[in-house]
């Protein structure tokens, strides 16, 4: 599947028309469900095929923030060989405590896998977990990069961004069928 292939089926695939209440209170009568494109197993794989390229040369862990990252990072994972981590916003407060279930990030090159972005926040405040945990972070990839201000929040905290599709390429691709 190329580019402009796996834009259409994701924006098919995920955009719905209806009545949504978003996050920020407002009501919308379109909604674009990032899940639907991350349960498909052919489009999953079709976005580790294509994000795969992206991983910075070096990485020795790909690290899936809570939820939408975790199904990404493991089909990076399956794709590239390198081990994956799963992300919580928060550290767990009993068993192991663990911020980052999975194999150990003490110094350890990480590269954070996203879904979607949008301004970036939950990634900065990952990104300053993970390295208070040992990691060395220095590189984001995504799937969609929705905003224009995720990737300047990114870039002005030193993290190098990648991403496979802009929203504006979602659109065009839909737009073009």
């Amino acid at each position: 599947m190329n580019k402009e292939e796996l834009a259409r089926e994701i924006y098919r695939t995920a955009h719905l028309t209806g009545v949504f209440k978003l996050r920020s209170g407002k009501e919308s009568n379109q909604y674009f469900d990032k899940y639907l494109f991350e349960s498909n197993p052919t489009l999953l794989a079709a976005v580790a095929e294509h994000m795969a390229p992206l991983i910075p040369a070096g990485t020795e862990v790909l690290a899936g923030l809570e939820m939408g990252g975790i199904p990404i990072a493991t089909a990076l994972s399956l794709k590239t060989g390198i081990p994956v981590v799963f992300v919580r916003k928060k550290a767990k407060e009993y068993g192991t405590c663990k911020l980052a279930e999975g194999t150990d990030i003490q110094g350890k090159k990480v590269c954070i896998i996203e879904d979607v972005v949008t301004t970036g926040g939950q990634i900065l405040l990952s990104a300053e977990d993970l390295k208070r945990y040992g990691a060395q972070v220095k590189d984001v990839v995504c799937v969609i990069e929705r905003e224009q201000a995720g990737r300047t929040n990114l870039e002005n905290a030193n993290l190098a961004f990648h991403s496979v599709l802009k929203m504006d390429e979602l659109l065009s691709a839909a737009a073009g069928a």
